[in-house]
């Protein structure tokens, strides 16, 4: 009688050791030959602390309101028209108003009281106005 040599009993496995080796010696290869140089310094010097002037008024904020509309107020005032990218009433307002707090010796803030249904390119648009009229403080609140 021939032997029936049935192959659904054999079990193969794979052996994963010389894999795992390969994998550890590639490791050990490029942490060996990799070259490591120290990232340059960019260069940045840090402000000294200088403590805050008591003479020091507080500054003379102003707010701009921007309406789901697209409409923008300044101090409760309307300016420039709805899709007015580069506002220019706005530029020359607060350019206005930065000059006369300047000439009193107060800082000019300004406070961008935004709805959350606005453009996101109005606020953009205020922040715009603001550096063109050479404004530092800048702040965003909500209502």
């Amino acid at each position: 009688m021939a032997k029936t040599i049935s192959f659904l009993e054999t079990k193969d496995s794979v052996d994963l050791t010389p894999m795992i080796d390969v994998v550890f010696l590639l490791l050990a290869f490029f942490m060996v030959t990799t070259d490591l140089t120290q990232e340059s310094d960019l260069g940045i010097t840090l402000p000294a602390m200088t403590p805050p002037d008591p003479d020091a008024s507080p500054p003379d904020e102003n707010t701009v309101d921007i309406l789901p509309s697209g409409e923008v107020r300044l101090n409760g005032l309307t300016m420039d028209n709805q899709v007015s990218i580069d506002m220019p009433q706005l530029v020359s307002t607060l350019s206005k108003l930065k000059g006369a707090a300047d000439r009193g010796g107060q800082r000019t803030a300004v406070t961008i009281v935004a709805d959350p249904d606005s453009l996101h390119e109005r606020s953009i648009a205020v922040l715009n106005a603001c550096a063109a009229a050479k404004i530092k403080y800048v702040m965003f609140s909500s209502d």
